[in-house]
């Protein structure tokens, strides 16, 4: 990891550096503040609360999780991860689901690197940070759904919610299985830090 760059949980401490970064991109992704993946079903007090304090309430009752980059005092990136009965809601999930042999422990499910941090190695970054932080919870088996692009095909930066196949195998990530049109499931064991033990019945269930 870049000495340079700090991790910190995302929390009721660091909300604001978390808001900073997404207010800085128009709340992401056409005003998504990285709630997508929780909402299956998509609750009424997200439409009543909208998403921004929607995402705060996530926060404030440790329902959201994310390893934030930090740059001195500012919050260039993040990864988004959790349990499955945390964060349902993934892209091609009917599909994930008929093709599961396993529940995961955990899922890292988006990224998101301030416009001018990109293309530096933040993103592998912020996952780097998020495993680091399972590790803490307790470790376990570990799924991400990246981008699995041609060989040579060039996209831009901002449409890679969760980066590519190739910057997870750099991470020690194992490919499994494609997932829709373009997208992967790959995994990987994260042993739980000294002291700390596996979870047990954190995946919750798998949405339907």
């Amino acid at each position: 990891m870049d000495d340079s760059f700090r991790i910190e949980p995302l929390s009721t401490r660091t909300w604001d550096a978390f808001a900073a970064l997404a207010e800085r991109h128009n709340g992401v992704w056409g005003g998504c503040w990285c709630n997508w993946f929780h909402l299956y079903p998509d609750p009424p007090e997200r439409r009543t609360l909208g998403s921004r304090e929607f995402k705060r309430q996530l926060v404030d009752d440790d329902r959201a999780h994310a390893a934030l980059v930090f740059d001195g005092e500012r919050a260039v990136a993040w990864a988004q991860y959790g349990s499955v009965g945390e964060l349902q809601n993934i892209h091609h999930r009917k599909e994930w689901e008929k093709t599961m042999v396993r529940v995961p422990d955990w899922r890292i499910t988006c990224l998101f690197v301030d416009r001018d941090y990109r293309r530096q190695g933040v993103a592998a970054t912020a996952v780097r940070g998020a495993l680091s932080l399972i590790a803490r919870a307790g470790g376990g088996t570990v799924e991400s759904y990246p981008h699995d692009l041609p060989a040579g095909k060039k996209t831009s930066s901002s449409f890679l919610y969760n980066a590519t196949r190739t910057m997870y195998e750099d991470l020690g990530f194992d490919y499994d299985r494609p997932k829709g049109k373009g997208n992967c499931v790959m995994s990987t064991v994260v042993p739980a830090t000294d002291g700390q033990r596996a979870p047990s019945g954190t995946a919750g269930p798998a949405g339907g």
